[in-house]
């Protein structure tokens, strides 16, 4: 198997805003419905809601990973049942948080409030910070940090929401869970604006103001999750430092900047962004351990690795569809993983989904 790292085609541009460079305001949907199939007598539904990362972008509009992360998710849960998996993916490449809301969670509650559905996740602000940042970047003279704080607020508010909707539309699933998001661009934010601070009178690193702004959003998606009977699938944690302890502190580092239920916003922050900054990685170099590294971050900078094929998305409808046997087998799947579980950033994020799942359907 290999990973697909496509370059993004003139009509991606034209279509998706989830990119490392100036953001656009086209969105585009690509909605998917896969099944893995067993040969069980029954199936069950898992049911996702995102942006690009739950669709699986990977440079284009005619085609999208097979085993994005709810499809590694739905894989695992089909080993762990018994039974046939569909796992539907309802996401828009490019979309805000206010749109997944509105148009995808709420104007397509009628996927999760299938009778066989038992899992629902959803994830979202990616495209907010994004934007946010693009425009930050483009800034000269005076900082304003007005759009960066806004998106903070959005995110908070929609995150509430759909969580809200979830709860009242998805009667059947024994599962709901958010994924915060990792910092696409770590390494590459590690520069000075172009705009000045207007109490220093200096450039700012963009590194240094968004990582306490993105430790503050997934503070809150995981804080909100536990108010909601929700799961927080920590992709910041999976995705952005390494998989054994390269700093001496007798832990491993993926597992230390993890969020903790019951630490404050504040002292959350403080731990990603000062105590724990010099263990963050950039997740187009994951270390699972000291001599091996994995990339988990595709060539455009943002969305994660996958392996595998890829489902054809009609351009006109936005759909697609398709079923298959599990790609590993049973003998493969060790302790609740894959060979390839931390290989991709894909695997890795379908993998933390999964540890949710309930031990029967």
């Amino acid at each position: 198997m290999s990973v697909r790292r496509s370059g993004l085609s003139l009509a991606a541009v034209l279509a998706a805003t989830t990119l490392s460079g100036t953001a656009m305001a086209s969105t585009i949907n690509q909605n998917t419905s896969w099944t893995i199939n067993r040969s069980a007598s029954q199936t069950y539904r898992v049911v996702a809601y995102g942006d690009s990362i739950f669709a699986g972008y990977n440079g284009g509009i005619g085609s999208v990973a097979r085993r994005a992360a709810p499809v590694v998710e739905g894989e695992y849960a089909a080993k762990k049942w018994g039974t046939n998996v569909e796992v539907i993916r309802r996401t828009k490449s490019g979309a805000k948080a206010d749109d997944i809301y509105n148009n995808k969670i709420v104007s397509e509650r009628s996927y999760m409030q299938d009778a066989r559905t038992r899992v629902v996740m959803f994830e979202m602000c990616g495209n907010d910070y994004l934007q946010a940042r693009s425009a930050f970047t483009d800034q000269t003279g005076t900082c304003n940090y007005s759009g960066l704080q806004n998106a903070l607020a959005a995110c908070t508010t929609y995150m509430e929401r759909g969580m809200q909707a979830i709860n009242q539309y998805a009667t059947t699933a024994k599962v709901k869970i958010i994924s915060n998001i990792y910092y696409p661009g770590y390494d590459a934010d590690n520069v000075l604006t172009a705009c000045t601070d207007a109490t220093t009178g200096q450039k700012v690193n963009k590194q240094q103001y968004f990582l306490p702004l993105l430790a503050r959003s997934n503070w809150r998606a995981c804080n909100l999750a536990t108010k909601y009977g929700f799961k927080c699938a920590d992709a910041f944690a999976e995705m952005m430092a390494a998989d054994y302890d390269r700093n001496g502190d007798g832990q491993v580092d993926s597992a230390a900047i993890a969020y903790r239920d019951g630490e404050t916003e504040d002292a959350y922050v403080q731990r990603i962004s000062v105590t724990l900054r010099g263990t963050l990685r950039d997740a187009n170099g994951h270390l699972a351990n000291s001599s091996t590294s994995y990339d988990y971050i595709q060539s455009d900078n943002t969305h994660p690795t996958y392996t595998g094929s890829t489902i054809s998305v009609n351009i006109f409808s936005g759909s697609g569809s398709g079923s298959a046997a599990p790609t590993y087998t049973d003998g493969q799947v060790i302790d609740g993983k894959n060979p390839d579980w931390n290989k991709f950033g894909h695997e890795r994020m379908g993998w933390s989904l999964s540890t949710f799942d309930p031990a029967t359907p």
